[in-house]
This record gives C-alpha cells, sequence and structure tokens, in this order.
C-alpha cells in the first residue's frame, strides 16, 4: 500500500458560529463554540487515514490538554504519530474559526508548538521519510522545514505535495521548484502570484507561473465550482456537484489527502481529482474540521450518484 508522511501543523480548532461576518471595529453576539481537531497538517493525516491510507505525521504539539486531544484523534483513525513531539513549555497551536450561516469561514491561527519544528526533529524521524511513497506538507510550519523536507524527499525519489495555506505573497521560484503537486485554493493562487485574477483563464495562466517556478502539476480548488488542474500540456476543469454549503472548514485539507490517497492506488489525475471533489463535497455539508471528514464508503457512494447523475467536464 503507498505510505503517506503529512508533516505539517496540529491545532485545536475554537469554532464560532455566527449568523454573519463581524466588520472591522464591530461587535456581534455569535450562536456557540466549539472545540473541534484541527491545523491543516493534521486534518489531512486524518482524512487520509479515515480514507484508508496507510499515513504517518511528523508534527508538535505541546504537553497540554490539547496536544493530547490531537494526537488521540490521529490514532483514532490509524495514524502513526511516532513523528509527533511533545514541546515542553509552549502551548499547542490553536485556531479560531468563524463560520457564518452560508458556510464561509475566517481563520486566524496561532502557531504555538507548530513553529517548533526544527531540522534537528525532521533528522529525528529520518526513516518516515525513508519508508513513504508520498509526502504531503502545508504552510503553517516554518518554510525552511518546507523546504528542507521537499529537498530531501526529492532526493529520495518521493512524490512531494504542497497545499500552500496560508499562502505567502513573494516566495522564491527556488522554493517551489521541485514540489510534484502544488494545490492552491483561488484565492491563494493570487496571493500567490501577487496578483487579482478574475476569470478561469487568468487562474489557468496563474498556475502555468508557478510551473514556470519549477512545479510539475497545479490543481487550484475553486469551492463549489470543482477544480482546475494544469500542466505544462493541458488544462483542465472539473466540475463539483452542487450541494449546499454549511461548513467549508477542512475541505481544501480534505481534498489534498483524498487527492494523495487516490494518486497513491494508481489513479489518473482525472479520477483523483474526481474523487477528491467527492470527499470535498461531503466535508462542507458537516460542521468542524476533522469531524467532517467522511469514511472511503461515503466518498465513494457520492461518487457513484455523482456519476449517475451525470458529469462533464471541460478542457
Amino acid at each position: 500500500m503507498n505510505k503517506i508522511l503529512v508533516v505539517g501543523s496540529l491545532n485545536m480548532d475554537f469554532v464560532v458560529d455566527v449568523k454573519s461576518m463581524p466588520l472591522a471595529g464591530e461587535t456581534i453576539l455569535g450562536k456557540k463554540v466549539t472545540l473541534v481537531s484541527g491545523g491543516k497538517g493534521a486534518n489531512q493525516a486524518y482524512a487520509a487515514g479515515k480514507l484508508g491510507g496507510n499515513v504517518w505525521m511528523i508534527g508538535a504539539i505541546g504537553n497540554d490538554v490539547y496536544g493530547k486531544m490531537l494526537r488521540e484523534s490521529l490514532e483514532s483513525v490509524g495514524v502513526d504519530t511516532s513523528g509527533v513531539e511533545t514541546i515542553e513549555g509552549i502551548p499547542t497551536g490553536n485556531a479560531f474559526i468563524t463560520v457564518d450561516e452560508r458556510g464561509e469561514n475566517s481563520i486566524i491561527v496561532i502557531q504555538g508548538a507548530n513553529a517548533c519544528i526544527t531540522k534537528e526533529m525532521i533528522d529525528r524521524h529520518m526513516d518516515l521519510i525513508d519508508t513513504c511513497d508520498t509526502v504531503i506538507m502545508q504552510l503553517e510550519i516554518p518554510l525552511e522545514i518546507v523546504t528542507y523536507v521537499k529537498n530531501i524527499a526529492k532526493e529520495k525519489g518521493k512524490t512531494v505535495i504542497l497545499d500552500p495555506a496560508p499562502a505567502k505573497a513573494g516566495l522564491s521560484d527556488e522554493f517551489f521548484r521541485g514540489f510534484d503537486i502544488v494545490k492552491p485554493n483561488e484565492t491563494e493562487i493570487q496571493t500567490l502570484s501577487g496578483r487579482k485574477m478574475e476569470t478561469k483563464t487568468e487562474l489557468v495562466e496563474g498556475a502555468k507561473e508557478l510551473l514556470g517556478k519549477g512545479v510539475d502539476t497545479v490543481i487550484i480548488t475553486l469551492g463549489g465550482d470543482g477544480a482546475l488542474l494544469v500542466t505544462k500540456d493541458t488544462s483542465k476543469e472539473f466540475h463539483a456537484k452542487k450541494v449546499t454549503a454549511i461548513d467549508t472548514t477542512a475541505a481544501g485539507d480534505s481534498f489534498t489527502a483524498a487527492l494523495a490517497v487516490a494518486l497513491g492506488k494508481g489513479m489518473p489525475y482525472s479520477d483523483a481529482i474526481e474523487f477528491g471533489n467527492s470527499v470535498s463535497g461531503i466535508v462542507v455539508t458537516r460542521k468542524g474540521a476533522q469531524t467532517s471528514i467522511p469514511t472511503m464508503e461515503e466518498a465513494v457512494k457520492n461518487m457513484e450518484r455523482r456519476n449517475e447523475n451525470g458529469n462533464t467536464n471541460h478542457n
């Protein structure tokens, strides 16, 4: 079985339900607050594990109740957490997530222990890189660690996937060089490129800029509209099944995880993206991060229903 290693963040999410997002300077009353295990890295590891993947994780947590909860959540779906280290004197990362009635969210992340991942920590778990087939990373950990792991993994012949969130402007060409897949959403690709994009054509152009920096494949997720696949040879749009979204938290993370699981099973990009759309399409209809992620059986059934209703993709 294809082995997936996630190197990334673990956060305890404080999810606040509101009627609408507050304006600058505005005080509003929230409906409720819920604690949910999250962090982009942990979400991806959890999703890949729940979808039947063979998954390890390297990351950092504090010696507190939140760190314990995060570790237990990952282990509940079979993720090997031997690479998740506990950092004394530093709290576990937190994310404060506001979700409105339309299901849209805004997120503030406090890195905590996530900022303490070092090259020495990676070296202590080099066996996990040696034995994996695919490495997934995000940008909630230090950039130097993302680059360090990418370079090691590529030297060892691994497939490396980057979910560039939270997106950062001004990243160097050298940073991008060597990633097999970069998966931004339509907001993140604009941040990475430093310019506004209003059409699919402009998004494709932005993806091609990343290809020019040395990325092999770019997949842009478009929320309810699906995804765009862009390579040096082609660009293709994959439409998503229309659903009523109540919370978009972890939708992008689950897409990335589903993509990795599907590609690891030998699926072509077209089928892997359809599978990613199926999984994220379920996630947005449920509350929370890891609590919203479906099983493989649920995702497959959702794809079957989608195919029965017809699906048209456009080049």
